[in-house]
């Protein structure tokens, strides 16, 4: 059983860091690649980063790159997304996601760092940003 436990977030105030934890287990991890995204109220969910099972290629977003940075540790299955310079727009649940492709082909899920590209979920962890 595919499971994805987030962690790390909270209040922070602007300008500030977080790093988020990603958690997998029930599959293989090095067969799949990674994403991140983020959904605030009443707006739609968005990819913010995205890292590959083979090589590690990563993937960010215009509106956090430079800020944020997405690794992942194989040994502990689990993926980070470090946030710098913390913006109240950032402000939103942060989840991460297993790609629909796997293996050779897991990378290609975070070209646009898609939603419809990625398939399990975890719940997600709050992340506010406010003086």
């Amino acid at each position: 059983q595919v499971q994805l436990v987030e962690s790390g977030g909270g209040l922070v105030q602007p300008g500030g860091s977080l790093r988020l934890s990603c958690e997998a287990s029930g599959f293989k991890f090095d067969d799949y690649a990674i994403g991140w995204f983020r959904q605030a109220p009443g707006k739609e969910r968005e990819g913010v980063a995205c890292i590959g099972n083979i090589r590690g290629r990563t993937t960010h977003a215009d509106s956090v790159q430079g800020r944020f940075t997405v690794s992942r540790d194989a040994a502990k299955n689990t993926t980070y997304l470090q946030m710098n310079s913390l913006k109240p727009e950032d402000t939103a649940v942060y989840y991460c996601s297993t790609s629909v492709f796997v293996r050779s082909s897991a990378v290609t899920s975070c070209m646009g760092i898609d939603e419809r590209l990625f398939g399990s979920w975890g719940q997600g962890t709050q992340v506010t940003v406010s003086s």
